[in-house]
């Protein structure tokens, strides 16, 4: 591998010609490049399908091009003509295919049948559909206690799919609804729904063409979801300041040219994003924020009148006490924490005080952090300060990962539902759903490690691979009796299982659904709080494949004996759930007829309204001080991990990473220049990383100058998860602390 790779900095603007070869590049790969692109074409819009990629909002207006270079790899590799068949398991046995990365398991293709382990042989076997979910149901029913079995769901799993595996769950008995949203944005949900009153973002995707200032904290929206790249461009072109903070120079976040403009294609093309940008420390939000308040406090003093004192007065409370805490931190602190100087925090400072309406919008950068909660909280202080909540061109947005996450939440993927959920819930399926509380995807790790989860369905996703520390996760889920996972491919999830184990092949976002009562569409939910349809127009890749409601029915009926839940009608027709939707959860009210119109419909946000859904019925102001932190200079570094170019969540489309200028390899340490020189290391030297509390090493990563911050380093995602103690987490949501790892360096041996 490292024969075959080159570290050379990359020059360009992010998009551009760049992107358009990668795309071409993917869809050739995909062994489809005509299907591909007319598939493309469908892509975001109003009788088409929904990406399986980001979660960023789609206009209402959608053009023929409402997709970017992401949106494309993630196409292509969904519509691969590759399939993985029984003949495949013939020849490979797990204890083989355990040896192989994440990048050549997903590269074999689609599966296309269910698949059962065989420990005799130490391979995977066909199994029928009736079999499979007949072992589901009485390895269920097996259990001592409902509470031993866990649920868990990806964030690409449709609305329709994921009320009906809640469903499932809680008239199983059990709340143990682990999600994704658990180990990214977590925190966001529980820190907006104390201050707020929701847990989502107030914001659209007009707001983003009113605003005079845009704040970004710690998100890379290049990679992560580059089709914001185009209404940040468009932002800065009309004259809005867009502030970013984040600890690596991302080069989404510095010049974007775009690929879908002539203009985008010409040399040299390209438009500054950021007209300012901040490099703090690792974890150094809270500081910062804290830096510009005690600035904006310092005006206000001064008769600057910076403050929306109406506003203030009308729907606030808990302002004196954050006042206070200005008050008594100490600028040495903020200086030290967040990396940047008083005289530097001035900046954004007068670009808040001066903006009349301001968006701040982050991801998992400050939410995968200890403290994160409260971090977010102190972001939301800065925005009540001005009234930025409920105007146009303002408010908070925190950007979603996958898909639907958002919209899953919304179905009631939680594993603390609220009383008022579970009141309609019963009372629409005449059931008795359990009350007390489920378990969060830590507390499921820890809680199969014990015994005390015995099975595991997966919805989607590629849980040991996503979940922090590494070594204990894959010890659980090996100690469960049963592991099933439903997926569209190979991932070492599959290959990590329990004493007996499935895999159950199911549709891509794509393909054609086809069920009894005719082709069948779907729905989600974006960042923005729209809802949209979504149907695939491919023929399936395999007739053996099942749509995750099919496989969701299935799997109900094999375990509810008994069941009063129209089970098989809700497989048949979609719009049967719809219809149940409607009378559970507010806001889908006519589910079916708005969901018909094409862009979908918009759910609201009662913050956006200024209404407050909290204890005070007013908006919190919370005074959080900054953590205290333990001295790590010279042996101890911070470590932040993050995803590749080539790269959406576990799924590695590719081994490059064009932005930051790697290409043929992933086993990599980003490190400041003086720091390797101060280490007695030098460029591209082989180097040894371990947890600094001894949880966890990588070893032989090759090091690569990068412009970070002195005692600060990164590493990819999921690689670097074997860093990530399982008790690093955030107190308040314990989502995992990923993006904050104290470890030590040393040349490899």
């Amino acid at each position: 591998m490292v024969g075959k790779s080159k570290i050379k900095p990359y020059q360009g603007a992010a998009g551009g010609w760049g992107s358009l070869i990668s795309s071409a590049r993917h869809l050739l790969k995909s062994g489809r490049p005509v299907r591909g692109v007319k598939t493309l074409l469908n892509l975001n819009q109003g009788e088409g399908f929904d990406c399986p990629g980001c979660a960023w909002g789609d206009p209402e207006a959608t053009s023929s091009f409402e997709f970017c270079e992401n949106g494309v790899k993630a196409v292509a590799w969904e519509a691969t003509s590759k399939k993985v068949t029984a003949e495949f398991f013939e020849k490979h046995t797990v204890t083989e295919l355990l040896g192989w990365d994440g990048y050549a398991l997903e590269s074999q293709g689609r599966l296309t049948e269910p698949m059962v382990y065989n420990p005799g042989t130490g391979r995977y076997e066909a199994i029928n559909w009736p079999d499979a979910f007949a072992l589901i149901g009485a390895e269920l029913n097996a259990l001592e206690s409902p509470a031993q079995a866990a649920f868990y769901t990806s964030g690409r799993t449709s609305n329709e799919a994921a009320f009906l595996y809640q469903l499932l769950a809680r008239e199983f008995g059990t709340n143990n609804l682990p999600d994704c949203s658990n180990m990214c944005h977590e925190p966001s949900g529980v820190a907006l729904k104390e201050t707020i009153g929701t847990g989502k973002g107030t914001v659209r995707l007009e707001d983003f063409e009113q605003a005079q200032a845009i704040f970004i904290f710690g998100q890379n929206p290049g990679t992560n979801h580059p089709r914001m790249l185009g209404d940040l461009q468009r932002a800065a072109a009309r004259g809005c300041k867009i502030v970013s903070f984040n600890p690596l120079r991302e080069r989404g976040l510095e010049k974007f040219a775009d690929p879908k403009h002539i203009k985008g294609l010409l040399p040299g093309a390209g438009e500054k994003i950021s007209s300012h940008y901040f490099q703090l420390r690792i974890g150094g939000d809270r500081a910062a924020a804290l830096g510009i308040m005690k600035h904006l406090w310092a005006m206000e003093q001064k008769g600057g009148r910076v403050f929306d004192h109406t506003f203030i007065k009308q729907h606030t409370t808990g302002l004196k006490s954050v006042l206070a805490l200005l008050d008594q931190t100490r600028w040495r602190e903020i200086e030290s924490q967040s990396g940047l100087a008083k005289e530097d925090l001035a900046i954004p400072a007068k670009i808040y005080a001066r903006s009349k309406a301001t968006i701040f919008t982050w991801a998992m950068g400050i939410t995968q952090h200890q403290g994160a909660t409260e971090t977010i909280q102190t972001l939301v202080n800065l925005q009540l300060l001005k009234g930025n909540v409920g105007k146009p061109g303002a408010g908070i947005c925190p950007v979603r990962g996958h898909s639907n996450v958002q919209g899953d939440r919304t179905m009631g993927i939680d594993h603390q539902p609220t009383p008022a959920f579970l009141d309609l819930l019963d009372k629409e399926f005449k059931i008795k759903s359990p009350r007390k509380p489920g378990l969060s995807s830590v507390e499921v790790i820890e809680a199969m490690a014990a015994g005390k989860v015995r099975v595991f369905i997966g919805l989607g996703g590629n849980f040991a691979a996503a979940s922090p520390a590494t070594a204990l996760t894959e010890k659980a889920l090996r100690a469960c009796d049963l592991t099933v996972h439903i997926s569209t491919k190979l991932n070492r999830s599959h290959l990590v299982h329990g004493k007996k184990a499935l895999i159950l092949p199911t549709l891509g976002r794509t393909e054609i659904d086809f069920q009894s009562a005719g082709p069948q569409m779907i729905s989600v939910e974006d960042s923005m709080s729209m809802v949209h349809a979504s149907s695939g127009l491919n023929m399936p890749a395999s007739k053996d494949l099942r749509s995750e409601v099919a496989i969701v029915c299935g799997m109900a009926r094999a375990a509810l004996l008994g069941s009063k839940t129209p089970w098989r009608e809700f497989k048949r027709d979609y719009g049967l759930i719809r219809d149940r939707i409607e009378q559970v959860i507010p806001g889908f009210e006519a589910f079916n007829e708005r969901i018909a119109v094409p862009g979908g419909f918009y759910l609201g946000n009662s913050a956006a309204g200024r209404i407050w859904n909290t204890k005070t019925g007013k908006a919190a102001f919370f005074a959080h001080p900054l953590q205290q932190r333990s001295k790590q200079e010279g042996k101890v570094f911070t470590l932040t991990t993050f995803r590749s170019h080539d790269q959406y969540n576990t799924s590695i489309y590719g081994l490059n990473d064009r932005y930051r200028g790697v290409k043929g390899t992933r086993e990599v340490l980003f490190m400041n220049p003086e720091d390797i020189s101060a280490q007695g290391l030098t460029p591209e030297t082989l180097v040894d990383v371990r947890n600094a509390e001894g949880k966890g090493k990588l070893k032989g990563f090759r090091l690569v100058p990068y412009n970070i911050p002195r005692g600060n380093v990164a590493a990819y995602f999921p690689e670097a998860n074997v860093l990530v103690a399982i008790d690093a987490y955030d107190r308040r949501s314990k989502t995992p602390a990923s993006k904050s790892i104290p470890v030590i360096i040393r040349k490899s041996l």
